[in-house]
C-alpha cells in the first residue's frame, strides 16, 4: 500500500508573518494526523523560518523549483544542495507554470530531476496536458512523452524517490477538476510509462499525485481512487482550515 502524500504549493504567496500565522493555525488541526505524509512548499525565502516553526511536527518542507547545477554564476537560481541544506526533503519540478512562464522543457525537467536525486531530495515531477491536447485526444501521448524524457538516464535503483504529479493544465486555477475516473486513467498511463522506464516493481511503488483545483469538497472522491496517491494543492492550501480539510479527507 502506497502511503498518500498531500503537498501544498504556495506559489508566490505569503510574507513571513502570514506564514507564521498559517503554521500556528494549521498545526493544531493536523496534530493527530499520521495517515498521510504532509509537505509544505513555500517560497524560498520562507523555508528556513518555517523549518524552525515546524520542528517537532511530522510536516515536511519542499521547494518549488531548483536549478540543475551545484553552484555558479546563475543569478537568481537555487541549487538542490541549498534546499537540502536548509531542511527540505522534497522539491517540485516542472510545474506547468514553470513551463509556461519560465521556459521549462521536458529536457530541463530531466536535468533538475537528476540533480534532486543526487542530493537526496524527493522530486515531485509535474506532468499534464493543456485543454487543446485533451480535446485532440493526445493526452496519453503527451503524458508518456513528458515522463519518458524526464526519466532519461535514471536507473531503476535510483528512481525509488521519484513522485509524479498529474496536473491537467486546464484544471489548474480554473475551478475545473478532472473527474476521479479521468484522473485515475491518466495515473494508469503514467504508471505504465514508469514501468517501461524502471520496471514493474518501481512503478508499483511510485506515488502519483493529482493536482488541479483540489478542494475540500472533491478531495475525498479523488483520494478514494486506488490509482491516486495524494494531491498537489495550490490555492486551497493557502488557508489552514481548507488545507487541513483536504489533508483529513
Amino acid at each position: 500500500m502506497r502511503k498518500k502524500l498531500i503537498a501544498a504549493n504556495w506559489k508566490m504567496h505569503k510574507t513571513p508573518e502570514q506564514a507564521q500565522a498559517f503554521i500556528s493555525a494549521f498545526l493544531p488541526l493536523v496534530a493527530e494526523h499520521n495517515r498521510d505524509e504532509i509537505v509544505l512548499c513555500p517560497p524560498f525565502v520562507l523555508i528556513p523560518q518555517m523549518g524552525w516553526a515546524l520542528r517537532g511536527s511530522r510536516i515536511l518542507l519542499g521547494g518549488q523549483d531548483i536549478f540543475w547545477e551545484k553552484e555558479g554564476a546563475y543569478t537568481g537560481a537555487i541549487s538542490a544542495q541549498m534546499l537540502h541544506a536548509v531542511g527540505c526533503s522534497h522539491v517540485i519540478i516542472g510545474h506547468s507554470e514553470r513551463r509556461q512562464y519560465f521556459g521549462e522543457t521536458d529536457s530541463t525537467v530531466n536535468l533538475k530531476l537528476r540533480a534532486a536525486l543526487a542530493v537526496g531530495l524527493k522530486p515531485i515531477v509535474c506532468v499534464g496536458e493543456v485543454l487543446q491536447e485533451r480535446e485532440a485526444g493526445v493526452t496519453e501521448d503527451i503524458l508518456r512523452r513528458q515522463c519518458s524524457i524526464a526519466f532519461r538516464e535514471i536507473s531503476a535503483g535510483g528512481a525509488h524517490p521519484i513522485i509524479v504529479a498529474y496536473e491537467p493544465v486546464w484544471a489548474i486555477g480554473t475551478g475545473k477538476t478532472a473527474t476521479p475516473e479521468v484522473a485515475a486513467e491518466a495515473h494508469r498511463v503514467i504508471r505504465a510509462q514508469a514501468a517501461e522506464s524502471f520496471g514493474d516493481d518501481v512503478a508499483a511503488k511510485m506515488k502519483i499525485l493529482y493536482g488541479g483545483s483540489v478542494k475540500p469538497d472533491n478531495a475525498t472522491a479523488l483520494m478514494s481512487q486506488p490509482e491516486i496517491d495524494g494531491a498537489l494543492v495550490g490555492g486551497a492550501s493557502l488557508d489552514p482550515k481548507s488545507f487541513a480539510a483536504i489533508v483529513k479527507w
